[in-house]
């Protein structure tokens, strides 16, 4: 389906509006909700670079894209930070027109060094991982001991660059939750948002139990009892995070809810993969390969037609499905760093 702007849809009649790009599939944490040591260890092969996407690769696909109508961008990893030259590719995906927004998301430890070149290359809008304010759980969360202070100043770089942050914060029962209020107190009057994410199923490797998920209605609870919170309205249809402010202010917090509360009926993402494979879900088990043709010399009408072709067939619902019968749902899924989450 396609509209007189162009515009395509899917089988839910949802547009494709959001394109996230993962430019790498390295990563120098071993977050264990997404690359748990114990499966990506030192022999673990990540692909060869002659594998990834150029970069001129990559600008003319989000083109085609863009003519399909997306117009927010994200980029992602793996840690995008570990591609070298990463500020060119912002600029060349800048000058496209049509890109209303371009975002990325990292762990934040190369941040301090990179934060202004960012900002000169044309990045909009930063979100940085970040799971714990202790250093101990934090550091056996990342899987590398790496110390809060290391994510902190470059949250304090980009801001000192001039970005907007949002520090994403995925809670898991038992292993993170106690320290939600201290996240919530620590960033409240800083102009950062906070986003709570409910811990997903997402991958095969990350050892999901249910009983793991702290449902985004007990965080709102928790954070409310001690600072009044009031909902926000969306900003836009398809925004993922439910927007909360604590009363009396322009100070939000975000609540990410894809197991308790799926919004598969709004989602507009697109992602593709840094050796360019198109994933039309976060917990797809099927890729389509943009590279062959890409490189085998199809014409930008041939490779719009497959773009368009594989968006109007698609039907994923996954986080509906799951929270129809969520104990007794098995998918071989792709994995979160493949895809950038």
């Amino acid at each position: 389906m396609k509209d007189e702007q162009g515009k395509i849809f899917d089988q839910s009649n949802r547009p494709l509006r959001d394109l996230r790009i993962s430019v790498t599939d390295r990563c120098n944490f071993r977050c264990r909700y997404c690359m748990p040591e114990e499966v990506f260890g030192p022999d673990y092969r990540f692909l060869p670079h002659t594998q990834l996407l150029s970069f001129e690769e990559i600008e003319r696909l989000t083109r085609l894209f863009v003519e399909l109508g997306v117009r927010k961008i994200r980029i992602t990893g793996g840690e995008p930070l570990l591609r070298r030259d990463l500020p060119v590719l912002i600029r060349m995906l800048r000058s496209i027109e049509g890109v209303e927004d371009i975002a990325m998301t990292t762990n934040g430890s190369l941040l301090d060094k990179h934060a202004e070149s960012l900002k000169e290359a044309g990045l909009d809008r930063l979100t940085v991982s970040l799971d714990s304010l202790d250093d101990e759980r934090f550091g056996r969360m990342n899987g590398r001991g790496i110390k809060v202070a290391t994510v902190l100043k470059g949250i304090e770089a980009a801001a000192k660059a001039g970005f907007s942050v949002k520090i994403n914060m995925v809670v898991q029962k038992g292993v993170n939750d106690q320290d939600i209020l201290p996240m919530a107190s620590h960033f409240r009057g800083t102009g950062h948002i906070v986003r709570f994410i409910e811990f997903m199923d997402v991958g095969n490797s990350n050892g999901w139990k249910l009983e793991q998920v702290v449902p985004s209605k007990e965080v709102v609870r928790m954070i409310n009892e001690e600072m009044p919170l009031e909902p926000v309205d969306p900003n836009y249809y398809g925004e993922v995070a439910s927007r909360y402010r604590y009363q009396g202010t322009d100070e939000e917090i975000g609540l990410i809810s894809s197991v308790t509360q799926a919004f598969c009926s709004t989602c507009t993402r697109a992602r593709l993969s840094a050796e360019g494979e198109l994933y039309t879900c976060l917990f797809a088990s099927q890729a389509y390969d943009l590279r062959k043709p890409l490189r085998g010399g199809a014409s930008d009408e041939e490779m719009l037609e497959i773009i368009q072709s594989i968006w109007n067939k698609r039907n994923d619902r996954y986080s509906e499905i799951r929270l129809q019968n969520t104990t007794g749902l098995k998918r071989n899924k792709v994995e979160m760093y493949h895809i950038g989450g």
